[in-house]
């Protein structure tokens, strides 16, 4: 049947079951949103900008397990993606993106928002694409989402010019199931050097971590995003359980392993807890999970887990002793090589080994001085009232690493954070994006002040769509986490820290048409949060909190990872 290349591109998406799609239109990518209204099962959410569509699908795959998708324009609606791709590709979130560019024959000319997107994404995709000719777009966007989900996910990118829009070509739909399988697909996945299945685990290499596992006395085991990214939720807890372990948790880990099962010690590295932190100093074998060893979790990769021998298990290759050198590893994807552990261990016991790390497993305190509300406080009220298994986003920085550190995740996806690239902003577009995926889920966005006012515009999108994100602002007048840098390392001098200035975000959420509130007494805070879980509408609570609270503990970067800065 003859189609429109607009038209391919919908029948494609159709095909991989998309449903939900984040964007913001413009001139070249007109023809695509005139067939867009043909497919009225495809729910379009406009955002206020194309950097809250990309994080808003990003949300959606973190909360939902699916692959995300975003609309843009050229030009600076296709630059403004890419703040999200970015913080997608560090956190391997499946995302595809779709813009679509000046027609072919103005490439390279300067024309009108033209701009080499695919050149300017290259290093923060998996994989992305410039879609010349019509005949490619079908099986182009059919091996984009195959990346995008398979192995180690990812985002890709797909750019299509103008001309290809309107040109027709012959389609044929394909299921999913194969995809694989067609002919011209079928060449371009045999000359990639993307893998589409996950690697089956060698059984060799689970036989012998089997082996290291029950000679080990102080095994240690740190989950990553990893975990969380194959849903494995459930066998890693079998896994800890069955080598009565204790376990560590990654930022990105959160959510991977239960909060509170008896074996969690809490974060791991920078900010972890001293439970975490002095069990990798003296483990005799760590096993991590789908974790990277960032430089926020192995601070000096020198004397990390000095007294260990250190086990890697991750779906990507090129992760292993990248930043530490490990003495095994078994590549694979998460679930499968825990489930095949889990067949061949035995109960182990090693309660001598346990009394020691939870010996240092005690609450941080932070002060209480005065009527003031504290970052604990809140948390600890939102842990009370809101339901158990409501999803949190957050933005970056101090409320983010208290909020790590103080909330018992449950489940793979409960989390949606920016770890790896760390971008402030991020926390409303994928509060969206995670409310449209889990519209049975409670949906909390907690931010700080500085990260809130970067991209609050999406307000909107929360009131026209009417979606019931709760945004709590842990306003401390301050980029509260440089702040605390400068404390610590500056000689206590602040320089462009303090945010002495508006807006009013109680103000700013009712000039969207949403509930908005300013609380400086916890049991306002309890009373506003009870409010706004029961009205079921989007609102702001403006918390105020002190401009000098910081994270605790905390480990400089570069340190050893038991030397703490402040505890």
């Amino acid at each position: 049947m003859q189609m429109t290349g607009a038209k391919i591109l919908m029948e494609c998406l159709v095909e991989q079951g998309v449903d939900v799609i984040f964007g913001y239109p413009g001139g070249t990518i007109l023809n695509v949103y005139d067939e867009l209204l043909n497919y009225p099962g495809i729910r379009h959410y406009l955002t206020a900008h194309e950097q809250g569509a990309c994080h808003a699908a990003d949300g959606y795959a973190r909360a939902t397990g699916g692959v995300g998708v975003c609309f843009a324009t050229s030009g600076p609606g296709a630059t403004n993606l890419v703040t999200g791709i970015a913080t997608a590709y560090m956190d391997s979130s499946p995302v595809v993106c779709i813009t679509c560019n000046v027609e072919l024959p103005l490439l390279g000319k300067d024309s009108f928002q033209e701009v080499d997107i695919t050149g300017i994404t290259m290093p923060i995709t998996k994989c992305n694409y410039l879609v010349r000719s019509i005949e490619d777009l079908a099986d182009t966007v059919r091996e984009a989402f195959a990346i995008a989900r398979s192995g180690r996910p990812g985002p890709v990118l797909i750019d299509i010019p103008k001309n290809v829009t309107t040109e027709t070509a012959e389609f044929e739909p394909v299921s999913r199931q194969k995809h694989g399988m067609r002919g011209h697909l079928a060449q371009l996945m045999k000359r990639s050097s993307q893998d589409f299945k996950a690697p089956e685990p060698d059984y060799r290499d689970i036989d012998k971590l089997v082996e290291m596992i029950r000679a080990s006395e102080k095994p240690l085991l740190i989950c990553g995003g990893g975990v969380v990214r194959a849903r494995a939720d459930w066998e890693f807890e079998e896994l800890a359980n069955r080598i009565d372990a204790p376990v560590g948790i990654t930022v990105m880990g959160a959510g991977g392993f239960r909060g509170l099962n008896r074996l969690a010690t809490g974060l791991v590295g920078m900010h972890g807890s001293q439970a975490s932190n002095m069990a990798v100093d003296a483990c005799d074998l760590l096993i991590a999970v789908g974790c990277r060893f960032s430089d926020r979790v192995a601070l000096n990769p020198a004397s990390f887990a000095k007294n260990a021998k250190v086990v890697q298990i991750d779906i990507d290759r090129s992760e292993i002793n990248k930043n530490v050198e490990t003495v095994h590893h078994i590549i694979g994807d998460a679930r499968r090589v825990l489930q095949l552990l889990n067949e061949r261990l035995p109960q182990l016991r090693h309660d001598a080994w346990k009394d020691y790390v939870f010996s240092f497993k005690t609450q941080t305190e932070y002060d209480e001085a005065g009527d003031r509300m504290t970052p604990v406080q809140l948390l600890d009220a939102i842990a009370r009232i809101a339901p158990r298994d409501s999803i949190f986003a957050t933005d970056v920085g101090q409320h983010q690493m208290w909020a790590i550190q103080h909330l018992h995740f449950e489940y793979s996806g409960q989390l949606v954070t920016s770890g790896g690239f760390g971008t402030m902003g991020f926390g409303l577009g994928a509060a969206i994006g995670a409310q449209v995926g889990r519209p049975d889920k409670l949906v909390i966005h907690l931010a700080g002040d500085g990260s809130f006012r970067m991209n609050l515009n999406e307000l909107s999108t929360v009131q026209y769509y009417d979606l019931p994100v709760i945004t709590v602002v842990f306003n401390n007048g301050a980029l509260g986490m440089v702040r605390q840098w400068q404390t610590l390392t500056c000689g206590g001098r602040h320089s462009q820290t303090t945010l002495d200035r508006g807006p009013d975000f109680a103000r700013v959420a009712e000039a969207y048409g949403l509930a908005g509130r300013r609380v400086t007494r916890l049991e306002d805070f309890e009373q506003a949060l009870q409010e706004a879980i029961a009205c079921g509408h989007g609102c702001v609570i403006d918390c105020a909190i002190d401009i000098d609270e910081m994270v605790r503990p905390m480990v400089g970067g570069g340190s050893d990872i038991t030397e703490f800065m402040i505890d």
